[in-house]
């Protein structure tokens, strides 16, 4: 699977047809899922359908978009008409939504061949996709290890070749945590720059839509793609949207002297020396092509987790009253009255982790306790952006690992909530402050697992992001490499 760009000139140049690109994908796809299960539905008639009408574009002499014909994946928690959206969850095993998501109308308009939905952690509840209803993702690197998550099928997916790009949505960490463990690049935009209109709502303060790709040009694609102002989304800015991807250029230098900061408290206890190591170094690259570093404290970032685990389970457990086996999804049927059917259905219907967060969130906003939790934590949300706001006022970046560790083994951390949390300590505090961070790759460790870099803007500098990212990229040789199944 080529980039982007490259799909785009082989079929302006009608040297590969949209269709063989789609049945090439689509076999890929089916060969590795036995290993994989990056997939929860695969759209192999839909996809060759949407080939079709490329190829009758093309054949007409009219001109294609840049996304025209390239297969892309999509995070199964954004709904798509007429094709099942379960979004990881039993609960919603029959439901095929009436309508569709902004960003997959988006691209479809674009000619985009949607080749399947990926799997997730249960409504987007997990870092390591071993949370879904239907059996856990593995990682393209070593397959006894986790992807991380929640969108661990799109991460992986990417990884695997198995599309040129995809869809993830992230509320705590969810693309770049598992774009780090995976070795691809993973970006989460300025909270209400993508519309979430069809998305699950898991904490709705937090959600954003976002690219991965196996390289930072495919990323800046997808997100100008996607990005824009929706007024079915009331969060959606009204912003002008730049050509993300020509503003790359092969040997960025920014006006003045660009300034990156590195977040202190981001380097220490629970960094896996190797990631250390491995982000230290980039930092020196970046140096050595002209950014000038400092170190920069950031003193409430570690309070990111714990308000985090109040504000996103408290909005969860309002989001998911509205799974009660009456409108759509699964129905208890041994039960007596409504009340009984409402409780067995959603016993049955969520997984474990998902009734941990709706029954932290309900505790969290009962009366006698909202004060001391969810004010507070909202309170700390309020000091953790203005750290970041008087960060911005020293440099243009901030700087730290996307993930403290490389992917771990698959059931490492499963009886272990907390240290499952732990997995997005670098990741979380950038959704509660609505800034937008990217993950590219950076290293490996010695067992040849992938290694993930942060970057953080001002909101809305999603451009300065990928010029840095890509003069990064350009300059390195990780996002070249291929997992073993490649």
């Amino acid at each position: 699977m080529t980039s982007i760009r490259e799909l785009h000139k082989q079929l302006v140049r009608k040297e590969r047809s949209a269709v063989e690109i789609a049945q090439e994908t689509l076999e890929r796809i089916n060969t590795l899922e036995p290993k994989l299960h990056s997939f929860l539905h695969i759209m192999a008639d839909e996809a060759l359908a949407q080939a079709q009408q490329v190829d009758a574009q093309i054949a007409a002499g009219e001109t294609i978009s840049p996304l025209a014909g390239v297969p892309i994946a999509i995070k199964d928690n954004l709904c798509t008409t007429g094709i099942p959206t379960t979004g990881g969850s039993r609960i919603l095993e029959n439901f095929v939504p009436p309508y569709e998501s902004t960003v997959t109308q988006k691209l479809k308009d674009a000619g985009a061949v949607i080749v399947g939905k990926t799997n997730l952690d249960e409504f987007a509840m997990g870092s390591s996709t071993e949370n879904s209803g239907y059996g856990r993702t593995c990682n393209p690197w070593d397959l006894d290890r986790v992807p991380g998550g929640s969108s661990g099928g799109s991460a992986a997916a990417v990884a695997a070749r198995q599309c040129a790009v995809a869809l993830g949505s992230d509320t705590g960490g969810s693309i770049r945590q598992p774009a780090a463990l995976c070795g691809v690049v993973g970006m989460k935009p300025t909270y209400g720059l993508v519309s979430r209109y069809g998305l699950m709502a898991y904490a709705s303060s937090l959600d954003q839509i976002g690219p991965f790709g196996r390289s930072v040009e495919d990323a800046a694609i997808l997100l100008g793609a996607i990005a824009g102002h929706d007024p079915k989304d009331s969060t959606s800015l009204n912003v002008q949207i730049p050509d993300y991807a020509k503003l790359l250029r092969p040997n960025f230098r920014p006006k003045s002297r660009l300034r990156i900061g590195i977040i202190k408290e981001t380097f220490g206890s629970g960094l896996e020396t190797v990631v250390e190591d491995a982000v230290k170094k980039a930092l020196e690259l970046l140096q050595e092509l002209g950014a000038e570093i400092q170190v920069i404290s950031c003193p409430r970032f570690g309070y990111g987790l714990p308000a985090y685990y109040i504000i996103a389970p408290s909005e969860a457990s309002a989001n998911l009253a509205r799974y009660d086996a009456v409108k759509y999804g699964i129905r208890a049927e041994d039960a007596d009255n409504l009340i009984e059917m409402y409780k067995t259905t959603r016993a049955q219907g969520f997984g474990t982790e998902v009734k941990r967060r709706i029954m932290l969130g309900t505790y969290a906003l009962s009366a006698g306790y909202y004060d001391a939790y969810y004010l507070k934590a909202q309170k700390v949300r309020t000091l953790i952006k203005q750290d970041f706001d008087a960060a911005f006022e020293k440099v243009d970046i901030l700087v730290c690992p996307t993930s403290p560790t490389t992917a771990f083994k698959a059931g490492e951390k499963t009886d272990d909530p907390l240290a499952m949390y732990l997995s997005d300590l670098m990741t979380i505090p950038v959704n509660l402050a609505g800034l937008p961070g990217i993950s590219i790759p950076c290293g490996f460790d010695s067992q040849g697992l992938p290694i993930g870099m942060q970057l953080i803007s001002k909101v809305l500098r999603e451009d300065l992001l990928f010029q840095v990212a890509h003069a990064y990229e350009q300059s390195t040789e990780w996002h070249l490499q291929t997992p073993p199944l490649v």
